[in-house]
């Protein structure tokens, strides 16, 4: 097969001036290679899955041949402003509002400018989007699945559904991250409102089993294309990775002095939740003035577009994110992405370093590696096909006393920053715990003592995984702090937490979110004692059930008459709460499944002889 042409102006079936002059506009002289695989395929009215690497201008490849279709459509027989000819789906709303963007500039053009679009994702009213296509129209949707939805269900004052009667195609972006989020079921009641004569692009990172499942139920008879840069690395050929081994109570300072010595002037930050974004973004906005920090997570709402606006157009800042960024958004001049740890799963973290090398320019990044965690760096070299230079950051000791010092500076000053540290410690381990790679990153070979220190902890959070010997490891303030003496800088929360206090201190009960009791606390040997002797009573229960059964069946005793018990003993009740309590504790993950058997006897004849 030859191979396609690279030239915008040598395709088989030349692109419209308009769309032409736009491209040129952009100052990209020849197609990437998934551009010249698709476009033609698509200008020839053929379903295209098309599989390309992080960073490879997929957009483009949708967004040319969607206008040509549309153009060619408008010579022939002119859109209504109440016709849709496009539907672009895309994951998130920041990737949604990059490809608004993108099309919005070719949109400008004189001759294109016939066309309307509307973006369709969360954060606004619903409403707004509704009046504002009864009033405007739109011919192209960009949208969110949820929204989108929504929209399509919704009846009388909208009716999108004979809207999109005229649907020429339907772009599903980044389809394998649509499904990683949940939205099958989604898309597929979508597909259920589309026509079936349209024409459909799928375009993935990767070919799951999912996506394949998708491309059955929503593509007819698809042409498929694979992309890749090079055969033997999944990241951009401009990209230099980096990795360092740092102990877990020293890794804030390395970081800090790794982003001063090397001059670090626009990054992103990587963190496994939302509260460590939440946290940090309080914390690195105090250690690093004058720095811009910025912090963007998904449970933001209405204010991740300013944020993320305000990152594109700086020349120097910083910006905290979870994995919600780590997929096609496109931001310009990232010279370093920096993780804090390894990410959930070993995809990611291709999709997070190519937040930067894109479109031809040079990048940097580094992450952030446990001792105990070395051998991530093979399993990613193996699995991703990714290959990372190791860095060696020597401990800055005056950092790190500093650094600690300013953190808990911050927590006594104001409660509520407290709050967001034990948040964020806590969603961090449980993250950890979640791992898809957890035969190598386990949550047994953490020292909770040093990673606590490292958020700079006023003292250890209660949790079922902190033993006791992680308070060796563990360095707080100088000065032993009460906790319950902290006050919020929010008079609001702090009249509140007062209430709670003093009621507290009358009925010992703590009014949260939920109404809790404070459990009596009672010495470690006799909880431990008590549990003991719930195991020997079930244990001695399980041998005289089988003494009796083993009787019945060889004729030595008749089956026994079973009579219904007018109540239950004092004794059963409370065991019985107390094995609600423990399947509680499960479900809520504060004790592991092993704990969980203990306190309910049912550990192995192994365990019960030890």
């Amino acid at each position: 097969m030859a191979k396609p042409s690279s030239k915008w102006t040598d395709l088989a079936k030349p692109l419209s001036a308009p769309v032409l002059d736009v491209i040129t506009g952009f100052g990209f002289q020849k197609m990437t290679p998934v551009q010249a695989a698709t476009i033609p395929l698509l200008l020839s009215y053929k379903d295209v899955a098309a599989e390309a690497v992080t960073g490879s201008g997929k957009t483009l490849a949708f967004v040319v041949p969607l206008l040509e279709l549309m153009l060619k459509r408008q010579r022939e027989t002119p859109w209504k402003k109440s016709e849709i000819g496009a539907i672009i789906i895309s994951p998130t709303r920041e990737l949604a509002t990059q490809i608004s963007d993108v099309l919005g500039d070719f949109l400008q053009h004189e001759k294109l400018a016939v066309f309307k679009q509307k973006l369709l994702i969360g954060g606004n009213p619903v409403e707004e989007d509704v009046d504002w296509i009864r009033k405007e129209g739109a011919n192209v949707l960009i949208a969110t699945p949820g929204r989108l939805k929504d929209l399509l269900e919704r009846k009388g004052d909208l009716n999108l559904t004979a809207k999109v009667r005229s649907l020429e195609l339907l772009v599903l972006d980044e389809a394998d991250r649509l499904l990683d989020l949940g939205f099958e079921s989604t898309i597929n009641t979508i597909l259920g409102y589309l026509p079936r004569q349209r024409r459909t692009g799928l375009f993935s990172a990767t070919q799951t089993k999912e996506v394949k499942d998708l491309m059955r139920a929503g593509l007819r008879n698809p042409v498929l294309v694979s992309v890749k840069e090079k055969a033997t690395v999944s990241t951009p050929k401009l990209l230099q990775n980096f990795y360092v081994i740092v102990e877990p109570e020293q890794k804030l300072a390395v970081m800090l002095d790794f982003i001063e010595r090397q001059e670090v002037k626009k990054a992103m930050i990587f963190f496994p939740t939302c509260a460590c974004v939440e946290y940090w973004g309080i914390a690195l906005t105090e250690l690093l003035k004058p720095t811009k920090v910025l912090a963007l997570h998904g449970k933001m709402k209405a204010q991740r577009n300013r944020i993320l606006k305000n990152f594109r157009e700086s020349d120097n800042a910083l910006l905290l994110c979870t994995d919600l960024l780590a997929r096609g958004v496109d931001i310009p001049e990232v010279d370093w992405v920096l993780q804090w740890d390894a990410p959930s799963n070993a995809a990611a973290f291709v999709h997070r370093v190519g937040r930067t090398a894109r479109q031809g320019h040079e990048g940097n990044a580094l992450i952030m590696l446990l001792p105990s965690e070395d051998a991530y760096v093979d399993f990613l070299t193996r699995n991703q096909k990714v290959s990372l230079k190791k860095v060696t950051l020597e401990p800055n000791e005056k950092k790190f006393k500093s650094t600690l010092k300013t953190l808990h500076r911050l927590q006594k000053s104001d409660r509520g920053i407290y709050d967001k540290a034990s948040r964020a410690f806590v969603s961090h381990i449980q993250a950890y715990s979640k791992h898809e790679c957890n035969l190598i990153l386990r949550v047994k070979d953490l020292d909770l003592g040093k990673i606590a220190t490292s958020y700079g902890m006023l003292q250890l959070p209660k949790m079922p995984e902190m033993k006791e010997h992680f308070k060796k490891s563990f360095q707080g303030p100088s000065e032993e702090v009460d906790i319950y003496k902290l006050t919020y800088k929010d008079k609001q929360k702090q009249a509140s937490y007062d209430n709670k206090l003093k009621l507290y201190q009358e009925t010992g009960e703590w009014k949260g979110k939920k109404k809790l009791l404070k459990k009596k606390s009672i010495p470690w040997e006799l909880a431990k004692q008590e549990r003991e002797e719930r195991k020997e009573i079930r244990k001695k229960r399980r041998e005289a059930k089988q003494k009796r059964k083993a009787a019945v069946e060889s004729g030595e005793a008749a089956e026994p008459v079973k009579k219904k018990k007018a109540k239950f003993s004092q004794e059963e009740l409370d065991e019985l709460a107390n094995d609600i309590r423990a399947l509680k504790k499960l479900k809520k993950k504060k004790i592991t499944e092993e704990e969980c058997d203990d306190e309910l006897g049912l550990a192995s004849e192994d365990d019960d002889d030890e």
